[in-house]
């Protein structure tokens, strides 16, 4: 594979951001070829560099998740030869990327305006969480907030309990796709009309559109609620028990609500006036769950996936451990889960980005940068001479020279 296969190619990406809503929106740039330099504070880089246990060799595996195939260069904002430094990078770049709080960007000299005034078609990104207007603008927000705030957790859990927290960073992830989704459109945009952009996005902004079931209930004048793993409009659509662990079993029409009472021994309960239509399944949901879950108990998981699965072809799917979940038959047969081979570290798993093109190519091609990596060949790239990296350096550029 040659980097012109990429649909990104020659796109560089000067990305600021720490953590995840930048960082995943940046990563799925590289993904696609695009050029991305992650600045960081000297001596510290990304607090997602140091976000565990667990480490490996004192850095985060975590971070290692968020930013395989990115540059690192260490910059020091706060000083003249370290923001001289950045826009000249900004003069080259496409992309700006950053997750500040409403306000800090000003303070730094990298809002918009001090930006777009050394690249005037750049596509410019500001992240945070409740966007840059607005009574709540310049409060702090992380994911734990924006799910709380947004419904997310009041749909979480059990419902005679309390609200629970989706067991991943879900409006972190959410927003960086529409952060990468808003630059590529952006970037074509530009293609059409020469013209640079300016995108606000705000966390809690980004996530409301996910509700879908949940607004439209609200819509028609009902309260979501809590429901474990049950669905609000389908049913049977939900986790159960087995003899060793648990499976799911999706039955979104009638032809298979039958076909399912048929594998599991059970045809009466199709023509049962309590579950006869899907309407009265979810009518009557907790005696349908109670039905069920009694014969699901009577075999094991994989016992239950080749009576139902294999046999009578009805949706379902075992409740997989994380590890299990990265490494089976069917990721190593896609190419999910694999590895970059880095000099120092050696081998590096990656959890690949799930493009597959037919005309283009995409994936990492390099590991997560380790800090400061790539400050001298950054630069070098751009033009500079040893001796300028040597003045850059020394100016305290990169940080403390001493």
């Amino acid at each position: 594979m040659t980097d012109s296969d990429r649909i990104l190619d020659g796109i560089r990406v000067v990305d600021l951001t720490t953590f995840v809503t930048g960082g995943f929106c940046s990563l799925m740039l590289a993904n696609q070829g695009a050029d991305v330099v992650k600045i960081e504070r000297p001596g510290a880089g990304d607090d997602n560099r140091h976000s565990g246990p667990p480490f490996i060799d004192g850095e985060s595996p975590y971070f290692w998740t968020v930013n395989y195939g990115k540059k690192s260069v260490e910059l020091n904002l706060k000083s003249e030869a370290g923001r001289e430094a950045l826009y000249d990078l900004v003069s080259e770049a496409d992309v700006f990327l950053q997750n500040y709080r409403p306000g800090t960007a000003e303070r730094l000299d990298v809002d918009e305006e001090t930006i777009r005034a050394h690249n005037e078609d750049i596509v410019y990104c500001a992240i945070s969480a409740f966007g840059q207007t607005g009574p709540w603008r310049e409060r702090p927000g992380y994911d734990l907030m924006i799910q709380g705030m947004s419904g997310i957790m009041s749909v979480t859990g059990e419902e005679d309990g309390r609200p629970v927290k989706v067991g991943l960073p879900m409006t972190d992830l959410i927003t960086a796709m529409w952060a990468a989704f808003g630059v590529s459109n952006a970037l074509y945009r530009r293609e059409l009309t020469g013209e640079g952009e300016y995108i606000d996005l705000g966390m809690l902004d980004a996530t409301l559109p996910w509700l879908t079931k949940q607004a439209g209930k609200v819509f028609a004048g009902e309260s979501p609620s809590r429901m474990g793993t049950k669905d609000p409009v389908l049913a049977p659509y939900q986790t159960f028990e087995t003899a060793d662990g648990y499976i799911n079993v999706a039955c979104l029409n009638q032809k298979l609500w039958r076909t399912f009472c048929e594998a599991i021994d059970r045809p009466e309960l199709a023509d049962d006036e309590r579950f006869e239509t899907n309407g009265d399944r979810v009518e009557h949901m907790d005696e349908l769950e109670a039905e069920l879950e009694e014969r699901l108990r009577e075999l094991t998981t994989d016992e239950w996936m080749t009576l139902l699965v294999e046999d009578a072809g009805v949706p379902a799917g075992p409740v997989y451990e994380v590890e299990d979940a990265l490494y089976n038959d069917q990721t190593e047969a896609r190419g999910t889960t694999t590895t970059i081979e880095d000099p120092e570290r050696g081998e590096i798993p990656v959890v690949e980005h799930p493009l597959n093109y037919d005309r283009a190519d995409s994936g990492f091609e390099s590991p997560p940068p380790q800090l400061g990596e790539h400050n001298r060949s950054v630069f070098a790239d751009l033009g500079y001479d040893e001796d300028e990296l040597d003045a850059l350096e020394e100016r305290g550029a990169f940080g403390d020279s001493a």
